[in-house]
């Protein structure tokens, strides 16, 4: 075998157990020099936890992690950047008041001047075409630019194994485009990347091969090109994928919820100030709001949700009743839910059980309590109720949010939400981090739940899911809203173009372009 063919990593036998859960069950697979290899599997079936034993952050119970031929213990995720393998994790750490190159030197082992770094960081964006100004203030940035001083900072150690985990689930469609250039040019470079993606079509199109893991094992290696999303998504599952059952051609004619005019002064240095949004929800209707993070998603969750009240509470109505100085334990006591878009802290309480995080936000919809008293009972059964109808991998209901995978929380908070039955939901990032048979799932619940008659509206930086799942849309840039209109009126460029606004190189867009934003 020549050295172009060679392994880069092997994996042989790994075994990972926990308290009560065997995470890896003698996991084997390789990955040649070049190759771009997915690794694919539901929520819990182990890729977390086998990465980070790849870059050092846990160590196997058993088995041999081999690199270029030889067996190697790697110690930590210094050791393993020594040996060339990186990692560019879904949730960038970075900090916002500082710049591009500073944020860069941070995550530097080796210690060199801040002349020879802006250097090297110049010349490996050259090289890779990636656009960035060093001096930048990071919190001046769209999304698709931070991930690129991840990925630079990457690049500075000439790595020979690339890990990506999620890369693709916040950016413009012209963003991905560009990554997947980069990525191509590393593995023609001889780089090999570990590909992580819930996106099934992105790993068909970019991947030479896949590894695809249930219940901790391997169950399968396949070439993506020859698969279909649907023939990967059941071998990750088990079974076929569902196929969503959405009513084809709406008509709607009663408005359940209205944003009037709604403008709110962003918080502090970093906050995004939203500009004289409206917007209408009919009953049964879906509408998605799309746009890269850090465009004022948050502030408008938080706004809708009731955890910003305004001053003006005829600025946002819902069922004809004016709610925008009500709190959201009063907006929810008239029929409005919410999902915020982190999951750990702000819509779970890691450290509370599944019990009691169901208590917190359903205690009144559900009547879990009476003369001031939790029903015990009540809130077991309707916890139990979330965890079966949603599929939420878990030991029961006393177990703690901090227990279960990102994902399998993510079922949880969005189960324990549509489960109330809601005339309004709100929801950001409806399926970040969720497979494919739970992210269908999730869909259909907000289709049925929208077929009962409920005003949904849905934010997220996933425009594929937004495509297929809503009945409208409108896309959100630095606080502004534009028109909504019906899914499949504007094209995917014209959407990206909007998403991407005026961050970073998009500034410089053509005539034709910036009419295509003004529309």
């Amino acid at each position: 075998m020549n050295n172009e063919q060679s392994l880069r990593l092997e994996l042989e036998g790994i075994v990972k157990a926990f308290p009560g859960v065997l995470a890896n069950d003698d996991i084997s697979f390789s990955i040649k020099k070049g190759e771009i290899h997915a690794l694919l599997g539901e929520n819990g079936a182990g890729k977390s936890t086998l990465v980070k034993m790849i870059y050092g952050i846990m160590k196997p119970d058993e088995g041999t992690i081999s690199w270029n031929g030889k067996p190697m213990n790697i110690a930590n995720p210094k050791a393993a950047r020594a040996l060339g393998i990186g990692m560019v994790f879904q949730h960038f750490s970075l900090f916002e008041a500082m710049t591009v190159l500073e944020n860069i030197a941070l995550g530097m082992d080796e210690k060199m001047s801040k002349k020879a770094l802006e250097e090297k960081v110049v010349n490996i964006m050259q090289k890779y075409g990636l656009s960035l100004d060093p001096k930048r203030i990071v919190s001046t940035l769209g999304v698709g630019e931070r991930q690129r001083i991840e990925i630079v900072r990457a690049l500075l150690l000439n790595p020979k194994l690339l890990i990506m985990d999620e890369p693709t689930s916040v950016l413009t469609p012209q963003e991905v485009a560009q990554l997947f250039n980069v990525l191509r040019q590393l593995s023609s470079d001889g780089c090999s990347i570990l590909y992580i993606s819930h996106k099934l079509d992105e790993i068909k199109e970019l991947c030479d091969s896949a590894t695809i893991l249930r219940g901790g094992k391997v169950v399968a290696t396949c070439d993506p090109k020859k698969e279909t999303a649907k023939t990967m998504a059941a071998m990750m599952i088990g079974t076929s994928l569902q196929a969503i059952n959405k009513v084809k051609s709406k008509e709607f004619s009663d408005i359940g919820f209205s944003v009037n005019n709604l403008s709110l002064r962003g918080a502090g240095d970093f906050g995004v100030s939203l500009k004289d949004i409206s917007f209408d929800v009919y009953r049964g209707e879906i509408l998605g709001i799309a746009g890269v993070a850090g465009n004022g998603q948050n502030e408008l969750q938080l706004v809708l949700s009731g955890e910003i009240l305004l001053k003006d509470k005829a600025k946002i109505t819902m069922n004809n009743i004016e709610i925008g100085k009500m709190s959201a334990k009063e907006r929810r006591k008239h029929g409005l839910c919410a999902v915020p878009e982190e999951r750990h802290g702000h819509a779970a309480v890691p450290e509370f059980s599944l019990n009691d995080n169901a208590i917190l936000t359903a205690r009144n919809r559900q009547n879990m309590v009476r003369a001031g008293m939790i029903n015990a009972k009540s809130a077991k059964q309707f916890t139990t109720k979330i965890i079966d109808e949603f599929n939420v991998m878990t030991t029961g209901h006393g177990a703690s949010a901090s227990s279960l995978s990102g994902g399998n929380l993510q079922k949880f908070i969005m189960g324990r939400e549509i489960l109330q039955v809601p005339d309004v939901l709100v929801v950001s990032q409806p399926t970040w981090g969720v497979d494919a048979g739970a992210a269908s799932a999730i869909h259909q619940a907000l289709i049925d739940l929208a077929k009962g008659g409920a005003a949904i509206v849905i934010i997220s930086q996933d425009l594929d899911e937004l495509l297929e799942l809503c009945d409208s849309l409108a896309i959100i840039n630095e606080g502004t809203l534009s028109q909504k209109q019906k899914v499949g009126v504007m094209s995917i460029e014209e959407i990206g173009l909007l998403m991407g606004g005026v961050h970073g190189e998009n500034s410089s867009v053509s005539s034709s372009q910036k009419e295509v934003m003004a529309q």
